[in-house]
C-alpha cells in the first residue's frame, strides 16, 4: 500500500514546539496490527488514523495509537488531522465531522486561522491528600490523576520519577497550576509512561478535564492555558455546558507517504 503522510506540530505557531503527531489517511482499514505497527515505527506520542465516511458532509472515522497501544480520546493529534483536512488535502468546507470508537462524534471548524475542536468536558472528582500523598486505594480507583502544585514554578521545576508513575494503577499523571500573570491562567505538564509516553508535549485531551478543574477553582469558563514541557504548547478553552472547546494551531512539518 502506499498512503499520504503527514507530520504535523500541533498547539504551536511555530515549527518544531508544540506537539508533533502523525496523520495517515487511509481508504479502508487494515488490520489492526499494521496500524500499531506504524504507530510503533513512527515512535511519536501518537499516530492518527482516518477514513472517510461521507464526502457530502464530510465525516471521517478516526483512531488514535501511541507506539505501544491504542487510545480513546487525543487532542492534539485530532487538531493535527484536522489541519491536514483543511490545509493540506484543501476540503472545501469549515466543518468536519470526526466519529470514534469510544468518545462519539467529535466536531472540528476553522474559526479567523484556528482550529477549533469540540469535544466532550470530562468530570473530575476530588480526593483528600492526606501528609501529600495519594493513598494506594485512591490511585487505584483513578484512570488519570491530576495534582495542583503550589506554584507555576513548582510545575515547571518538577522532576518525574517514572518509576513511581508506572507503579501506579493511574494510567497518567498531570500536574498543575494556577499561572503566575497574564496571558495565562493555569499551567500543566503530562506524564504516561504506561502508554509509552514519558512526558507529552500538549495534550489536549487532558484538558478535556483540567477545564472542569480550573471552571471550580477559578468560577470561570474560558481559558489560555500553557502546557510547559520542553516544546511547550498554548491552548485556548472555552467550557460550554457538558462540552468544551479546544482551541489551537498547527504547523506541518514533513509530507509523505507510507508504503508496505
Amino acid at each position: 500500500m502506499n498512503v499520504p503522510f503527514y507530520q504535523v506540530d500541533a498547539f504551536t505557531s511555530r515549527a518544531f514546539g508544540g506537539n508533533p503527531a502523525a496523520v495517515i489517511l487511509l481508504e479502508e482499514w487494515p488490520e489492526d496490527v499494521v496500524l500499531q505497527a506504524i504507530a510503533e515505527e513512527n515512535n511519536l506520542s501518537e499516530t492518527a488514523f482516518l477514513v472517510e465516511l461521507d464526502k457530502e458532509e464530510p465525516a471521517y472515522f478516526i483512531r488514535w495509537f501511541t507506539p505501544v497501544d491504542e487510545v480513546d480520546l487525543c487532542g492534539h493529534a485530532t487538531l493535527a488531522s484536522a489541519h491536514v483536512l483543511f490545509d493540506e488535502v484543501g476540503l472545501k468546507t469549515n466543518k468536519i465531522r470526526l466519529e470514534t470508537k469510544e468518545a462519539g462524534s467529535l466536531f472540528v471548524s476553522r474559526n479567523h486561522g484556528q482550529i477549533v475542536m469540540d469535544f466532550p468536558l470530562v468530570p473530575i472528582r476530588l480526593i483528600a491528600m492526606e501528609d501529600q500523598s495519594i493513598s494506594h486505594q485512591q490511585a487505584a480507583e483513578a484512570t488519570s490523576l491530576i495534582l495542583e502544585l503550589e506554584s507555576e514554578q513548582a510545575v515547571a521545576d518538577f522532576v518525574p520519577d517514572q518509576n513511581i508513575i508506572r507503579r501506579l494503577h493511574a494510567h497518567s499523571v498531570a500536574i498543575t497550576a494556577k499561572a503566575e500573570g497574564k496571558p495565562y491562567d493555569f499551567v500543566s505538564r503530562f506524564f504516561a509512561p504506561h502508554y509509552g509516553i514519558p512526558e507529552d508535549p500538549v495534550t489536549g485531551s487532558l484538558h478535556c478535564a483540567l477545564a472542569d478543574y480550573w471552571q471550580k477553582r477559578l468560577d470561570q469558563t474560558q481559558f489560555k492555558a500553557v502546557q510547559l514541557s520542553k516544546r511547550r504548547g498554548e491552548l485556548t478553552l472555552e467550557v460550554r455546558g457538558n462540552r468544551v472547546l479546544l482551541k489551537g494551531s498547527c504547523q506541518t512539518i514533513i509530507r509523505g507517504a507510507f508504503m508496505w
